[in-house]
């Protein structure tokens, strides 16, 4: 071998993942603001609520929670990444459905109930999962879901009193999902566990 021949070395050197903040202060945030002003109207507190959450549900509530699951995908993080990104769509889905009216009185009650149910479907199954994450998540998911059975209800009966049950259960899911999204800044911020989640096995 010449001393002018080149020789090819392969870089063994192993990278480290790059370090992300953690997104599920974002995608709790972002949930939980959205839920409020949507449960605001649901429970009959305050009726035109309802129009003022479009933009929220829009912004917040779908393009970031549906960023906030990007992160959680390229975090390794595969609840975090299936619940934020699929709630970021049905907030967005929720958005479009509101400012289509005709879409909206095309489906009827039937057809919105059907979109409620569906979701409740996917947020048992998400609760299932949730059951190996921490405490709080456990109890936003368990919360959520006996949110959206009370809004299927309602909109298939058409009993409003069912309905309006589901937009008090929906501060319940606010507050469980506000907590854990404080939870996360603050113990992130202070270095330490100032507020618990209470991880599970």
């Amino acid at each position: 071998m010449s001393a002018t021949t080149e020789i090819a070395v392969t870089d063994h050197t192993v990278h480290a993942r790059p370090s992300f903040a953690d997104p599920g202060a974002l995608g709790l945030g972002a949930f939980a603001l959205t839920t409020f002003v949507l449960s605001l109207a649901n429970s009959g507190i305050v009726p035109t609520a309802g129009a003022a959450v479009l933009g929220i549900a829009l912004f917040y509530g779908g393009i970031a929670q549906l960023a906030a699951g990007m992160w959680e995908f390229a975090s390794g993080n595969t609840f975090g990444a299936t619940a934020f990104t699929s709630y970021g769509a049905f907030w967005l889905a929720f958005w479009w459905l509101e400012t289509n009216p005709a879409a909206a009185k095309e489906a009827g009650a039937a057809g919105v109930g059907s979109f409620l149910l569906a979701w409740t479907i996917f947020t048992v199954l998400m609760t299932v999962a949730a059951l190996k994450t921490n405490r709080v998540i456990l109890a936003v998911f368990v919360a959520l879901s006996l949110t959206f059975l009370a809004l299927t209800i309602g909109e298939f009966s058409g009993a409003v009193g069912v309905s309006r049950l589901g937009g008090w259960i929906g501060f319940l899911t606010t507050a469980f999902a506000w907590y854990g999204s404080c939870a996360v800044v603050v113990n992130s911020t202070w270095k330490r566990t100032v507020l618990p989640v209470w991880p599970r096995g």
